[in-house]
């Protein structure tokens, strides 16, 4: 309020963004999910899902001195994270 009384005192004109309005508005629709990345993703569920088993198997049948959720862990959370952005993206 201030600001526009001080413009109106000095009698300076408007900036640009006073006098900006909507010109246009432009919807796009939502990108439909592709089905063949859909694919790819399940493909790629089901291979960490195989990796998963045959790590699990490969700790305890080599008793390697670590947990294999060293190793699965950051593997499913990297497919949840990728698999969420994509089809939660707008």
């Amino acid at each position: 309020m201030l600001a526009d009384l001080f413009q109106w005192i000095v009698r300076r004109p408007p900036s640009d963004y006073d006098r900006a309005f909507v010109a246009d508005v432009r919807v796009r629709e939502s990108a439909r999910p592709s089905p063949r990345v859909e694919r790819l993703i399940l493909i790629c569920w089901i291979l960490i899902a195989i990796k998963h088993v045959a790590v699990i198997w490969a700790v305890h049948h080599y008793h390697v001195p670590f947990h294999q959720l060293w190793v699965n862990a950051p593997t499913w959370l990297l497919a949840t994270l990728a698999t969420a952005v994509y089809y939660w993206r707008e």
